[in-house]
């Protein structure tokens, strides 16, 4: 009998193939920067329950918050806002300094409101940095990816 075996590698690529990433250091409360988020830009982040993320360590579980929204104009776009830290553990071990990520999956998101994003977020009080990166930049990928 022949075992076919999931090349997980494969799946976090194909989950992050394409996306536009920012992380952001903010001293902010999950529910409170939704709300700017959401006013800032008329999104409409809403917290997904059914999607948080668990990750298991030192024979812990960690459950980390997803927050979701779609674009009105765009139903093709979706952004999906992690929280990064829980409890004093860390979604992405190798980007402890950050809060939040936020990811664009879908359409191509243009540069010109990648920095219209970028931009807003710093007018927001308590965001202390904004900074976009690459999937090339986080080792925990699989952390990351959740079934749609």
């Amino acid at each position: 009998m022949k075992t076919l075996k999931l090349n997980m590698d494969d799946l976090n690529e194909d989950f992050l193939k394409g996306v536009r990433m920012l992380c952001i250091t903010a001293s902010l409360k999950k529910h409170l920067f939704c709300w700017h988020l959401n006013s800032l830009f008329g999104f409409n982040f809403r917290l997904c329950n059914e999607k948080e993320m668990p990750v298991q360590k030192k024979n812990r579980n960690y459950f980390f918050s997803i927050y979701q929204s779609g674009e009105t104009n765009n139903p093709f776009v979706e952004h999906i806002l992690y929280h990064t830290q829980y409890d004093g553990e860390y979604l992405l071990p190798e980007l402890k300094h950050m809060d939040y990520l936020w990811m664009i999956r879908g359409d191509v998101i243009e540069d010109e409101q990648l920095n219209w994003l970028k931009q807003g977020i710093k007018t927001i009080n308590g965001v202390q940095m904004v900074a976009e990166i690459t999937a090339e930049h986080i080792k925990s990928k699989g952390n990351l990816v959740f079934d749609i």
